[in-house]
C-alpha cells in the first residue's frame, strides 16, 4: 500500500518536534529581504535591491588564482578543525602586521563566515540567563544567537545625536554581576559608524573596572574607511583587555569573498579550544579550498583596496545627499563599510496614494517595494526605530535610480 501524505497533519507534527528555543528567535531580516527581491526580479518586476551587505567588486584574481591552484594540487581533504595551520599562521601575521597583536595558532579559529565564530563563542561560554550587551543598532544575528544560546541580550539604543555610537556612562550604567559580553562592531552594521581611538579607550576605562566582562570586537569592515579614519580594535588599544578579547574578522567584506564563507576568531586559548570543540560537532571546518585562497590574500597584496573604497566613497556621498534631500528623512554620512541608516520619522504617520497608513519603518520599507520597487531593511531587525538601512555595495547607476525612486514614492506621500 502506498505511503500518503496529508499537508493537514504538517503544523502538529511540527508543534510536537521542534525545541522551543526555536521560537525564540527570527530568519534572518537581511536575508530575507534579498530573497524576497530575488523572487521578485525573477517573476519580471522592477527591483533594485538594497539589502545585502555584498559587495558588487569580484574577489581579486590572486586569490581565485590560489583556489584554482589548490583544487589542481589535490587540496581537497579535510583540514584541521579550527583551521590548517598555514592560515592560522597567516592570520597571526595579519593581527602582528596591521593590528600589533601577538597571537599564536592556537589562539586562533577559522570558521564558516564570521557568523560561525560568533555562535561557537556564545555557545560556549552562555548559561542560561547570562546577559550579553549589543548595542543598537546592531547586526541582525547578534541578539539571536544570544538567545539561542539561552542568554538574556541587554540591548542598548545608541542615538542619532551620538552617531549611533555608546558612551562610557552608558556602558557602565548598564552592567549588572550578569553581564558575561559586550558586542562591539565598528564599522558598524548597520549604520557605518565607527570609533575612534579614543572613543575606544573611553569604554576601556569601564570594561577595566569590570573584570567579569569579556568582549566580542567585530571588525570585519576594518578595511572599508573613509576620509582619512583610522581604525582601531579594543585589544590594541587597552592591552588589559587582551585576555578576554574575542577579536573577529574575515574575508567576506574587504575581499569580496562572502560566498567563500571564512572569518576568524582571535581569543585565549581556553575559549578557542572551547569554540573548537563545538564546531568539531557541526561543520567540522570551512572548506578546505577557501582556505587555500584566504591564505593567498591575507599574504597578498592589498592596494585594490584603495581603488574600490573610493568608489564606496563616492556612492556614500552619492546616497547620503540624495536621502538627505527628501523631506521626512535625516541621514549621517558614515565612516566605514557601505550602509547608510537614515532616520525616516518625518514620513511615519503619513499615507500613501492608496490610503495606506505608514505606521512604522517596517510599513515604509514595504511601502518602497510595492511602489517604487526598491529593497531595504526596515530599522526594526536592527533594533532601532524608525530608520532604515541602505546598502550601497551596488552598481552607482542603480543607486541614482534608486534613490530617485525613493524620493518620487516619498513625495506621493501625504
Amino acid at each position: 500500500m502506498p505511503l500518503t501524505y496529508s499537508a493537514t497533519l504538517e503544523v502538529p507534527i511540527l508543534m510536537k518536534i521542534l525545541a522551543e528555543r526555536i521560537n525564540k528567535i527570527a530568519p534572518s531580516p537581511t536575508m530575507a529581504v534579498t530573497a524576497r527581491a530575488r523572487e521578485l526580479k525573477a517573476a519580471g518586476k522592477d527591483i533594485i535591491g538594497l539589502g545585502a551587505g555584498e559587495p558588487d567588486f569580484d574577489t581579486p584574481e590572486h586569490v581565485k588564482e590560489a583556489a584554482v591552484k589548490a583544487l589542481a594540487d589535490g587540496y581537497t581533504k579535510y583540514t584541521d578543525v579550527p583551521g590548517s595551520i598555514e592560515l592560522r599562521e597567516a592570520i597571526c601575521n595579519k593581527f602582528q602586521r596591521e593590528n600589533s597583536l601577538r597571537y599564536t595558532p592556537d589562539q586562533i579559529q577559522v570558521g564558516c563566515g564570521g557568523k560561525q565564530n560568533i555562535f561557537n563563542a556564545i555557545v560556549a561560554t552562555i548559561e542560561e540567563g547570562d546577559e550579553v550587551i549589543v548595542p543598537a543598532p546592531y547586526w541582525v544575528s547578534y541578539p539571536d544567537i544570544v538567545l539561542l544560546a539561552g542568554g538574556n541580550p541587554i540591548v542598548l539604543p545608541c542615538s542619532i545625536e551620538n552617531n549611533f555610537k555608546i558612551n562610557p556612562e552608558q556602558l557602565d550604567a548598564v552592567i549588572t554581576p550578569k553581564t558575561k559580553w559586550l558586542i562591539l562592531n565598528s564599522p558598524s552594521n548597520p549604520t557605518g559608524a565607527a570609533y575612534t581611538k579614543e572613543e575606544i579607550k573611553g569604554l576601556a576605562k569601564v570594561l577595566v573596572q569590570h573584570p567579569h566582562v569579556w568582549i566580542m570586537t567585530d571588525d570585519i569592515y576594518e578595511h572599508i574607511l573613509y576620509d582619512g579614519f583610522e581604525f582601531s580594535t579594543i585589544a590594541e588599544v587597552e592591552p588589559q583587555l587582551y585576555d578576554r578579547t574575542l577579536t573577529l574578522n574575515g574575508l567576506s567584506k574587504a575581499f569580496s569573498m562572502t560566498g567563500w564563507r571564512v572569518g576568524y576568531a582571535a581569543g585565549p586559548v581556553g575559549l578557542i579550544k572551547a569554540m573548537n570543540k563545538i564546531q568539531s560537532q557541526s561543520t567540522s571546518h570551512t572548506s578546505s579550498i577557501s582556505q587555500a585562497a584566504s591564505i593567498a590574500a591575507l599574504n597578498g597584496p592589498m592596494d585594490f583596496l584603495v581603488e574600490r573604497n573610493q568608489v564606496f566613497m563616492e556612492r556614500r556621498d552619492l546616497v547620503v545627499e540624495a536621502l538627505s534631500s527628501i523631506k521626512g528623512f535625516k541621514c549621517l554620512k558614515p565612516e566605514g563599510a557601505f550602509y547608510v541608516y537614515p532616520d525616516c520619522s518625518g514620513v511615519i504617520g503619513k499615507k500613501s496614494p492608496e490610503g495606506h497608513e505608514i505606521k512604522d519603518d517596517s510599513d515604509l520599507a514595504t511601502y518602497l517595494l510595492e511602489a517604487a520597487g526598491v529593497a531595504v531593511v526596515f530599522g526594526e531587525a536592527f533594533g532601532l526605530s524608525p530608520f532604515f538601512r541602505i546598502s550601497y555595495a551596488t552598481g552607482t547607476d542603480l543607486l541614482e535610480d534608486a534613490c530617485q525612486r525613493i524620493a518620487e514614492a516619498c513625495s506621493d506621500l501625504n
